[in-house]
């Protein structure tokens, strides 16, 4: 990951956070080209510790690529807005403001217990709030019986954890005023103002 001085996020407090947050990430392995798929991942462990899992249908053609020991990358992506430079203060360069968190990490296969607490782990963390919540035991057994083989399910021990918070946090605070009345009036993304009024004054 490309990370500006200013905008590096290395704390593990901040990435562990920040995939707890937005856990749909984008997963990168290697097959015989280049292979990516979209998946929840979520963490196991506390910040200074954790590890990650997720599975994927068996029909994915990553599949015969997801083995022990191999790595995969992890991209946790979160807001991002287009900033331009007639928002200044003084003429600039327009730029993206964005925060997202990269993970490499290595692959292990999960059995099939470890599988079935990490769907009921994944089933209760979505539902939890849901006003009818369903979880694992009020599926019938038919159909949990006939998607349970289907799928598989693997921890990713994290190797390295990169991450960046770009919002303009240096900018003047007339610039970040400015930006925040840019944002309001930009039909687009009228409630990323908030977002980059918090994110801007964060450290």
């Amino acid at each position: 990951m490309y990370q500006p001085q200013r905008y590096k996020k290395d704390d593990l407090a901040f990435q562990f956070n920040f995939i707890n947050d937005h856990p749909f990430a984008t997963v990168v392995i290697q097959g015989n080209h280049l292979l990516a798929t979209h998946i929840p991942i979520l963490t196991k462990g506390a910040a200074d510790n954790f590890t990650l899992f997720g599975h994927i249908a068996n029909h994915n053609p990553m599949l015969p690529f997801l083995k022990d020991n191999l790595e995969m990358l992890l991209i946790f992506k979160g807001v991002d807005t287009y900033v331009s430079s007639s928002w200044y203060e003084e003429p600039d360069i327009s730029t993206w403001d964005y925060s997202a968190v990269h993970v490499r990490a290595q692959i292990q296969l999960q059995n099939k217990d470890e599988l079935t607490e990490s769907l009921e782990k994944l089933i209760r963390k979505f539902e939890k709030d849901k006003q009818h919540p369903l979880y694992k035991e009020d599926i019938p057994a038919s159909i949990w019986e006939e998607n349970f083989p289907h799928i598989t399910g693997f921890w990713l021990k994290p190797i390295e954890i990169t991450g960046v918070s770009k919002w303009h946090q240096h900018f003047s605070d007339t610039d970040k005023d400015n930006i925040v009345s840019g944002l309001k009036n930009t039909l687009a993304c009228p409630h990323i103002s908030e977002h980059f009024k918090k994110k801007s004054h964060d450290s």
